[in-house]
């Protein structure tokens, strides 16, 4: 029997979950406010947030004899890996776990993602290939182990993340950060566009600085906005279909897992 209190306070999101039995019982989350037109928070802005969001998602009938507490600390497992977001709930986590006496687990935000996904569908293979999309990554990850993982970069973006890309659009169209939801969404509401925003992948790396400056053009032109998003999201497919094959190329043998969240 264990009941573990989960906490991560990414860049953007106050997550709080209670896991019990190896079963999700609770589960609670709030993306930060960003003012409209804006890119983003600076990280004080961002760690504010978390603070006056983590009281509020704690729910007291989830909380009672709790074994221990596990804490995202940093975005990733690599000693140079660091943002001060993540101390909003490090510091929380450190002092519920320090009161109740009770074992405190340390982890990353990205190997969150990872077992998030191996989790949601039974995954437990020792060695395969992670793929992480999500609103600030971009990476292609070789993974050995189970209970402790060995993440090795191979791949991914060499300058913005899809999200950044595709968070910029939104925001240059008008809309709120996050974006990526509308982009979609406007993209939806048209079956073709003449507009071409080229993909560019080399090996398993690719860019997309240059595809979002093509993209700001077309908006600054007076472009149909849902032409705009549909190449946009062309561009993003076909960045994807050129990566996964040549990952199958190179990792013929190898399971693949992808942990796309939202953008």
């Amino acid at each position: 029997m264990s009941k573990v209190l989960g906490f991560d306070t990414s860049n953007y999101t106050t997550s709080v979950a209670v896991v019990e039995n190896n079963k999700v019982i609770y589960e609670k989350r709030k993306i930060l406010d960003v003012e409209l037109g804006k890119r983003g928070l600076r990280q004080s802005e961002a760690l504010f947030q978390h603070i006056k969001n983590i009281p509020n998602l704690l729910d007291e009938k989830f909380l009672n004899n709790i074994d221990a507490v596990c804490v995202s600390t940093r975005p990733r497992p690599y000693e140079d890996s660091y943002m001060p977001v993540f101390k909003a709930g490090e510091s929380i986590a450190k002092s519920i776990a320090k009161t109740l006496n009770i074992p405190l687990f340390e982890t990353t935000h990205q190997e969150g993602h990872i077992e998030a996904a191996k989790f949601s569908i039974g995954f437990n293979e020792d060695e395969f290939i992670a793929i992480h999309l999500s609103g600030g990554t971009s990476e292609v990850l070789l993974c050995r182990g189970k209970d402790e993982l060995e993440i090795n970069l191979i791949g991914g973006t060499r300058d913005i993340s899809m999200g950044q890309f595709l968070d910029r659009i939104g925001v240059a169209l008008g809309y709120s950060f996050p974006s990526g939801k509308f982009v979609d969404e406007l993209a939806l509401n048209t079956e073709k566009t003449d507009i071409v925003i080229p993909s560019k992948v080399d090996g398993l790396f690719f860019n997309l600085s240059g595809q979002e400056t093509r993209a700001l053009k077309y908006i600054n032109d007076g472009y149909d906005k849902n032409q705009i998003a549909l190449a946009s999201m062309k561009c993003l497919i076909k960045t994807l279909d050129k990566l996964f094959n040549n990952i199958f190329s190179k990792y013929n043998k190898k399971n693949i897992t992808i942990w796309w969240s939202s953008f």
